[in-house]
């Protein structure tokens, strides 16, 4: 489609078409599936501090509403773009569909920098948004949470916009909110402790004992940062980790208390005085045992692939490797790869947990929010192992084989509305 013709969007696309055909899926079910059901893109007037006016694009794509809702992030990056919004959605259909969520994949994004704009205008930016998308969003009919650049205050004015119109408090048009208005403990750190859980389980696979073992994040915000924490916890030294501003390596291991300390001041780590200054694509391809790539789409490409010197890749970003990096992991054989559709899924899983807790206005503790994200992630890693070794494929079409093949049964069954 040339309304989102976009890289990310042309590699999911090109992801889903490998599957499909490992699926033999039928012609007639392709595009009905691969193709989204709405994209909706505003432009948003909004009132800055200076007293002038500025124009912003917001864009949201809902995948299929075949099993429910569609629920995914809302972004804030200058780089978004409708073609990767849609990426972003599909992937989210898969990711859910796998785990066995009742959703379908949505996404969203505002082309805006939070970091020039002022708490103010953060809120004002946030508030048009939601008043633009009112038709289109609901706990029955599409579902937010934070994404890049926004958090549980983004969430916390969402609720307040959408509720102030339906008259009442709707806690359960939004996830990711914070606990004080209906949000799960647990759900800030879900997706961190979900890849760390994950690696726990691959390492043990592979006979990997943790002391000894080493880490490299590529990413310091919300998920690498906990999974930083989670996976140190496991006896696991970090040797390495990055921002937006470039990338620290240490081989005797990053002290993550000073680190976060000078981000918490400085906003990013340029200027940390320990470990060895690089930029991220040099991080990428350091020595470590395990690599998680925790930033941003399209990272790992057919140009470092080669060179990763990691034992276990585990995706916590969305769409970090690209299908021509797919074909070199795969002929290398020596790299465990946990696709992102299953590593980042714990902000999801979670999400739905809030949702339904919501729905309930019945609230679980966070032992119980946790012990119920692992019984999630434990089976799904399980079937795309089997599912792998059963049809002799990689775990990325494993994973996505399963996803797209249960929403095509949704479709089958429910039929083609006239």
């Amino acid at each position: 489609m040339k309304l989102l013709d976009d890289p990310v969007y042309r590699m999911a696309c090109q992801q889903f078409d490998r599957a499909a055909d490992v699926l033999g899926m039928p012609e007639q079910f392709r595009e009905r599936i691969k193709q989204p059901k709405r994209c909706i893109s505003v432009s948003m007037p909004v009132l800055m501090d200076d007293g002038s006016v500025q124009v912003f694009w917001g864009h949201r794509v809902q995948h299929h509403l075949t099993l429910g809702p569609t629920k995914g992030g809302l972004r804030f990056s200058p780089q978004v773009e409708l073609g990767e919004v849609a990426a972003l959605a599909m992937w989210m259909s898969w990711k859910c569909a796998l785990v066995g969520l009742p959703y379908g994949g949505g996404k969203g994004g505002v082309n805006c920098n939070p970091r020039e704009l002022s708490l103010r205008e953060l809120e004002m930016v946030t508030r048009r948004y939601t008043q633009e998308m009112m038709p289109f969003i609901g706990p029955q009919t599409d579902v937010m949470a934070p994404d890049m650049g926004t958090n549980e205050q983004t969430m916390a004015w969402m609720m307040d916009t959408y509720s102030m119109h339906a008259g009442h408090a709707v806690p359960a048009v939004v996830t990711g909110k914070p606990v004080s208005i209906g949000g799960s403990l647990g759900r800030r750190e879900a997706t961190g402790r979900g890849v760390a859980f994950l690696i726990g389980r691959v390492m043990e696979i592979l006979q990997m004992e943790p002391q000894g073992t080493t880490a490299i994040i590529q990413g310091f915000g919300n998920v690498g940062s906990v999974a930083a924490y989670a996976l140190r916890r496991f006896g696991i030294k970090i040797v390495g980790i990055s921002d937006f501003s470039g990338a620290l390596f240490h081989e005797k291991g990053l002290d993550l208390e000073k680190l976060e300390a000078h981000v918490l001041a400085n906003r990013s780590l340029e200027g940390f005085s320990e470990g060895q200054w690089m930029s991220n694509e040099e991080l990428l391809v350091q020595p470590c045992d395990i690599l998680v790539p925790a930033a941003v789409e399209r990272t790992i490409t057919e140009n470092n692939a080669h060179q990763l010197k990691c034992r276990i890749l585990a995706e916590a970003a969305n769409g970090p490797t690209t299908p021509e990096a797919d074909g070199i992991i795969d002929e290398r054989e020596d790299i465990f790869l946990i696709p992102d559709v299953l590593c980042n899924a714990g902000g999801v899983i979670v999400s739905y947990f809030e949702w339904v807790q919501d729905l309930q206005n019945f609230f679980w503790s966070e032992v119980e929010v946790l012990d119920r994200l692992y019984r999630v992630l434990e089976p799904a890693l399980a079937a795309i192992l089997k599912r792998a070794k059963e049809r002799k494929i990689s775990h990325r079409n494993a994973a996505l084989c399963l996803g797209i093949e249960r929403v095509m049964q949704a479709k089958q069954m429910r039929g083609l509305f006239p």
